[in-house]
């Protein structure tokens, strides 16, 4: 039988789409060629935005022509379903299971079914389990049955991609800080951290795989805490177990950082061990203390810079990336002003930038001084530009340098030539064999073209 995945939002849903594909692959099914032709499909949602769940609102639509396409409904219509048509011409009606799941399958987990009759199962944040249990009945031809939830979130035991020499480790899920703006807290639940054995045995697996670099994965990293070991703790035993086993594993990455919680320890390790690469993702999300505080991120601008500045002092190389919010409640031109002095004070490699769209449930959604939508593009643009001429200006002064580089693909402009990533997740293209392809290269950087650098193996 064949699946296909639709996932939205987050590395933690990649992460855990993947690790469902895993246990699809393990039975036997192959992906499908697109959701058109597949036996089961999979929604990964997000509900960050409500851009994220407008789109998916619409995909839901469309699924609910296809699937009556599929289902041989007469009067379905088949424009745009050329692969749908296909397949019900060549074998008949042909049964197609919707499953959603994620950010928002949780925030709507007792209505969404109502609202879209298309979906067949709905799977919250408690109810992954639950997976192995859907597909063995799509494999029966069983009708959908209710769900349940379990007490507690459960981390999958492997979310790699096949053929991947970088991989997703989830560490911890949920969030305990309740920033005014955001929906996660509710969606996710309550921070839980992952024991140390359970990472220590999905890493060994992935060595077995070939996977060169890992990305740790949580809502806030740095609060991760099981059984008394802290996350500075944890990267340090990552690293000896990496050490001791002789893994593949060489690189080791994390996000999301919360700035309160990014102690003088963690600087320190960053700083010292090797397998912890030093492009570091540090949302500021604003830089006006009174905003900041308006969003209950519990840090001042004056904070957020006194953190920058000591990791600066302690870490060589070190790269920031990111999230910048403007448009949120209350927010004046001088506020505005307040985030631009602080890009150009940081100096960011690069930024995911947005504005501030408020959220059903959340406090922000329910505050009066809401801002008008074209006065948050237009802030928005701002910061955008300034961004741009800030990423090309941090960019530049790397060039000349030599670096490591973990080459991951070749390039789609030149097959000469290999793409791969640095520390910092600096894109470079070189010109080297295909053979290359999974390993570490030292690259000389030559130039820059756009945000990608063009350099020589040495």
């Amino acid at each position: 039988m064949t699946y296909f995945f639709e996932t939205y939002g987050c590395e933690m849903n990649k992460a855990e789409s993947a690790a469902a594909e895993q246990l699809l692959l393990a039975r036997g099914w192959t992906k499908a060629l697109n959701e058109q032709v597949a036996d089961l499909v999979i929604i990964n949602t997000c509900s960050v935005r409500a851009t994220a769940e407008s789109r998916i609102v619409g995909r839901l639509g469309y699924y609910t022509g296809l699937k009556a396409l599929r289902a041989g409904t007469p009067g379905a219509k088949d424009k745009t379903l050329d692969d749908a048509a296909r397949l019900i011409a060549e074998k008949g009606p042909v049964p197609l299971t919707l499953v959603v799941m994620g950010c928002m399958a949780q925030r709507l987990l007792h209505t969404l079914k109502e609202q879209f009759p298309v979906v067949d199962y709905v799977v919250g944040t408690y109810a992954k389990n639950s997976l192995g249990t859907i597909v063995t009945a799509v494999e029966r031809g069983q009708k959908p049955f209710e769900l349940d939830e379990d007490p507690a979130y459960s981390f999958a035991s492997l979310s790699v991609e096949q053929g991947a020499f970088s991989s997703f480790v989830p560490i911890m899920n949920g969030c305990n800080n309740f920033c005014t703006y955001c929906i996660v807290p509710y969606v996710r639940g309550r921070e839980v951290s992952r024991p140390l054995s359970q990472i220590k045995t999905e890493l060994d697996q992935l060595s077995q795989r070939g996977v060169k670099e890992i990305t740790l994965l949580g809502q806030n990293v740095n609060s991760y805490n099981s059984d008394g070991l802290t996350f500075p703790a944890l990267l340090e035993a990552i690293s000896n177990h990496l050490e001791k086993t002789n893994s593949s594993i060489k690189w080791i990455r994390f996000e999301s950082s919360h700035p309160k919680d990014l102690s003088d320890e963690l600087i320190h390790v960053i700083a010292n061990n090797p397998y912890v690469c030093k492009g570091i993702h540090l949302p500021v999300q604003h830089g006006s203390s009174q905003i900041l505080k308006r969003m209950n991120r519990r840090y001042s601008r004056e904070d957020y810079l006194c953190l920058v500045q000591r990791m600066k002092e302690n870490i060589s190389d070190l790269s920031l990336i990111t999230d910048i919010m403007v448009g949120f409640p209350g927010e004046t031109e001088e506020d505005v002003e307040q985030v631009l002095s602080l890009m150009d004070e940081v100096q960011y490699q690069s930024a995911f930038m947005y504005y501030f769209n408020p959220r059903e449930g959340t406090p922000a959604a329910k505050y009066e001084d809401q801002i008008d939508i074209e006065i948050k593009k237009a802030r928005l643009q701002k910061i955008i530009d300034k961004q741009l001429s800030i990423t090309t200006a941090v960019l530049s002064k790397r060039v000349g340098k030599t670096v490591t580089v973990l080459a991951d693909a070749v390039s789609r402009d030149n097959s000469a030539e290999l793409l791969g990533k640095t520390e910092q997740n600096e894109r470079v293209a070189f010109a080297a064999e295909k053979s290359l392809i999974g390993g570490f290269c030292t690259v000389h950087l030559d130039s820059l073209s756009g945000n990608t650098f063009r350099g020589t193996i040495v």
